[in-house]
C-alpha cells in the first residue's frame, strides 16, 4: 500500500499535464492508464492558440513542432455562397494552432509527467474506486501482471474521459445537459493538402480538414445525430457522397488516397461537478461537448492548469480544499459556458436563421470581422464579446457601407 497526494486516472491530454504540473510543484503523483504509449485515440486533433500557449509555458511546444506537426495559421468557413477566412486574434502571443496525431502528442505529455517526477503506470486497469466514510480514499486495480494492488491518495482524479469510472463511482452531478447532436467520422488522406483549419457547412451536413503529421490530412464529416443509423449503414459511401455538396473539394478527395480506417461517433453534452470529498475531475470527465469546434484538447490543458493550481493551494494550506476546488469549478464554468452554447448550436447542423445569414454576409470581405469570427472557434475571442450587440451593430454598419 502506497500513499500519494494524488492519483490521476487517465494519462492523456487532461491527466498527464495535471500529474506533470502537480509533480513539478513537489507533490507525489501516480498516473495510471489502461493504454500504453504511444497509442491512438478518438480525437479532433486540433490544438487552438490557448492550448499552444500552454504547451509553450510547459516547455513542450518544441517537441510537438519537431515531430513534424504542421503549423495552422488560417481558419476558413465555406458557407456555400461565400467563404469567411482569417487569422485568429492572438492569445498570450499565439494565433497559430497545431493538429498533431495523438500517438505523438500523448506520448510527449506522458513522458513529461514522468520527467517531472510523477510515477507512471501504463496498461493499468482501475477495478474500483475506494470510498471510505463518504470520501474517496484510493483505487484498487491491476497492472499487466494481473496482480491486484490497492493505492491510496489524498485525492483521486478522474481524467478518464466522458465515461469516467471515477465520475460514475462518486455519482458526480451533471448539469447543463444537452443530447447527442452530431454523428461524425474521420480518417486520414495523403495527397490532400489544405491551407489550414478548413470547414465546410451545408444544410444538415458539415466537414472539416486539417493537416497533421506524416504529410496526412485529417478529414471529418458530420451528419445530424437523428440520421446516424443511415450514416452508419454505409460509412464510406455516405462520407464521400456528402463531399459532393462541394464538387471542387470532392474532386480533390477523389484524387487523394485514404490511408486509415474510419473512426468516429457522437458524444453527449454536459457539465459535471468536478470535485467532492477526495475526488476531482478534469477534461472530458468533467465537461464534454460536441467536437464541431475542436475545443477538447485546449479545454483539457486549461483544466489541468486550473485544477492543479487549486489542488496545490489545498495541499499547501493556502486555501481550504472546498474553497479552492469550488473556485476551480466557477472559473471553468464561467470560461466555457459561452463556447459550449455556441458549439452545441453549431452541432445541430441547422441552416442559420435569416438574421445570422445577414450577419455572415456582412462579415464576408471585412478582414477584421473575419479574423474575429474565426477567433470564436480558435478560442481567442469569446462568443460573449463577438455577439455583443454593439459589435454586431458595427459589423452590420460596415457591411451596409461597403
Amino acid at each position: 500500500m502506497s500513499t500519494y497526494d494524488v492519483i490521476v486516472v487517465g494519462a492523456r491530454c487532461a491527466g498527464a499535464p495535471t500529474a506533470m504540473l502537480l509533480a513539478r510543484k513537489g507533490h507525489r503523483a501516480l498516473l495510471v492508464d489502461q493504454a500504453s504509449f504511444p497509442s491512438d485515440t478518438l480525437s479532433t486533433h486540433m490544438i487552438h492558440a490557448p492550448g499552444v500557449a500552454a504547451l509553450r509555458r510547459w516547455g513542450l511546444l518544441d517537441q510537438v513542432i519537431t515531430a513534424g506537426t504542421p503549423a495552422i495559421e488560417t481558419y476558413s468557413f465555406d458557407f456555400g455562397p461565400f467563404t469567411i477566412a482569417g487569422t485568429p486574434r492572438p492569445h498570450d502571443g499565439f494565433s497559430t494552432g497545431y493538429g498533431p496525431r495523438r500517438t505523438i502528442l500523448d506520448k510527449i505529455l506522458v513522458d513529461a509527467a514522468a520527467r517531472a517526477g510523477a510515477e507512471v503506470r501504463e496498461q493499468f486497469t482501475v477495478d474500483a474506486v475506494i470510498i471510505d466514510d463518504g470520501a474517496v480514499a484510493g483505487i484498487r486495480g491491476h497492472g499487466r501482471d494481473g496482480k491486484t494492488v490497492l493505492e491510496t491518495a489524498r485525492v483521486v482524479m478522474g481524467a478518464d474521459g466522458r465515461n469516467s469510472r471515477v465520475a460514475k463511482a462518486v455519482g458526480a452531478e451533471q448539469y447543463n445537459e444537452k443530447p447527442k447532436l452530431m454523428w461524425s467520422y474521420y480518417t486520414y488522406w495523403s495527397g490532400l493538402p489544405v491551407d489550414g483549419f478548413d470547414t465546410v457547412a451545408r444544410p444538415d451536413r458539415g466537414w472539416a480538414a486539417l493537416p497533421t503529421n506524416d504529410g496526412l490530412t485529417m478529414l471529418v464529416v458530420g451528419w445530424p445525430f437523428a440520421e446516424s443509423m443511415a450514416y452508419k449503414a454505409d460509412i464510406e459511401a455516405n462520407y464521400l457522397k456528402t463531399l459532393e455538396l462541394a464538387p471542387e473539394f470532392a474532386e480533390r478527395v477523389r484524387a487523394a488516397k485514404r490511408e486509415e480506417r474510419f473512426a468516429g461517433g457522437a458524444v453527449p453534452n454536459f457539465f459535471r461537478k468536478p470535485f467532492g470529498p477526495g475526488w476531482a475531475l478534469v477534461g472530458d470527465a468533467g465537461y464534454n461537448k460536441d467536437p464541431i469546434t475542436a475545443q477538447g484538447i485546449s479545454d483539457a490543458f486549461r483544466d489541468a492548469e486550473m485544477c492543479s493550481t487549486a489542488l496545490d493551494e489545498a495541499f499547501t494550506g493556502q486555501r481550504g480544499y472546498e474553497d479552492a476546488m469550488a473556485g476551480y469549478q466557477r472559473s471553468r464554468d464561467t470560461q466555457v459556458l459561452p463556447i459550449y452554447d455556441f458549439t452545441t448550436q453549431l452541432a445541430t447542423l441547422e441552416a442559420p436563421p435569416e438574421e445570422m445569414q445577414q450577419m455572415l454576409g456582412a462579415i464576408h470581405g471585412n478582414q477584421e470581422a473575419m479574423d474575429a469570427f474565426v477567433s470564436l472557434t480558435a478560442g481567442t475571442v469569446s462568443p460573449v464579446e463577438f455577439f455583443d450587440p454593439e459589435n454586431i451593430g458595427q459589423i452590420m454598419s460596415a457591411g451596409r457601407a461597403a
